[in-house]
């Protein structure tokens, strides 16, 4: 379905999933007395390093969402991990980078908010691509929290070779001089995520957990459903485009008649000639996009979904502190 009218934009409203108060641990009570640990850890690192990536890959289970993009994620997601010894609440964030937009600058304010309150930074560079000006300047930034303990992951080892890797590791020691420790890893090829686990786990204070058992993120249905549906309009579209993308819900309808769920959805981007991109020629890359995110959105709820997506313009909205406001951020 299309549309061709109203830049408006709607308000909507996230669900987020309260954490239960009742669950009530002694921090000695888990594994026969051993001490338990708990606390909050952030992924940050330059646009598209493998933060949430990494995220999901702890965590078992696509709590954030993924693609090529650079600065895909837009807000700070919480995935939780559980172990018998901790349990860590990953929080990924936004890509720290030189905002250009009203919505970039906001972006880095999420980043500069979160780490502000977490136990350990992890900081994610890539083993295959050098250490530059970006890196450097988040490193400065990490001069701003000197409370949180702060981690090297070298992520994508297995996109490199050994000495590549080896020299990355080398470079990565040089940065700082309070690493508190620095890990290679894989998010994809699962290489030493056990040990980075370990690592972190090691790294928090002593606490009952957090998050009740089974719990693996924060993030309301709604919100999770609105990411879905972005990254599946991600998919394939170039240059400037990915950033103009803005996703809100109408309403989620679940069915009593069937075992279905009704979302009714609105796609918004910033120009017509964009909106023509989106829609594609006769609907096709629409239907595509909508296709893909009903897929990936009947796994999170486990029943046939009915999505109806509409294609909408809200003109500059990156720049515009209205529109942004009404889109979310």
């Amino acid at each position: 379905m299309t549309e061709s009218t109203a830049p408006e934009v709607e308000d909507t409203a996230v669900d987020d999933t309260a954490v239960d108060d009742t669950a009530v641990y002694d921090a000695r009570s888990v594994v026969g007395g051993a001490t338990h640990r708990a606390g909050f850890v952030s992924f940050i690192g330059r646009p598209n390093v493998g933060k949430s990536t990494l995220t999901n890959a702890l965590v078992g289970e696509k709590v954030a969402i993924t693609s090529s993009k650079p600065q895909t994620t837009r807000r700070a997601i919480r995935g939780i991990v559980h172990h018998e010894d901790g349990q860590l609440v990953l929080v990924d964030t936004p890509g720290m980078h030189r905002p250009r937009t009203l919505l970039g600058e906001r972006l880095n304010s999420i980043v500069q908010t979160t780490i502000g309150d977490v136990d350990v930074i992890g900081f994610c560079l890539p083993a295959n691509e050098k250490l530059g000006p970006g890196d450097k300047f988040i490193s400065e930034q990490l001069d701003s929290f000197p409370r949180a303990k702060k981690v090297a992951i070298v992520t994508k080892i297995d996109a490199t070779s050994r000495p590549a890797v080896a020299e990355q590791l080398m470079a990565v020691g040089e940065l700082r001089d309070d690493w508190a420790a620095i890990i290679p890893i894989s998010s994809t090829s699962k290489i030493q995520l056990d040990i980075l686990a370990a690592e972190l786990i090691k790294l928090m204070p002593v606490s009952p957990p957090l998050y009740p058992s089974g719990t693996v993120t924060d993030e309301g249905l709604e919100a999770r459903i609105s990411e879905l549906i972005r990254e599946a309009a991600l998919e394939g579209v170039m240059d400037e485009l990915p950033h103009s993308i803005a996703i809100t819900i109408d309403d989620i309808v679940d069915r009593e008649d069937k075992d279905l769920l009704e979302i009714y959805a609105n796609l918004f981007v910033e120009r017509d000639s964009q909106k023509g991109i989106i829609i594609g020629h006769g609907g096709e890359r629409l239907q595509d996009v909508g296709g893909r995110a009903r897929h990936e959105i009947e796994k999170l709820v486990g029943k046939q979904v009915f999505l109806s997506l509409r294609v909408k313009v809200a003109k500059e909205w990156q720049r515009n502190a209205k529109q942004l406001g009404r889109l979310g951020f």
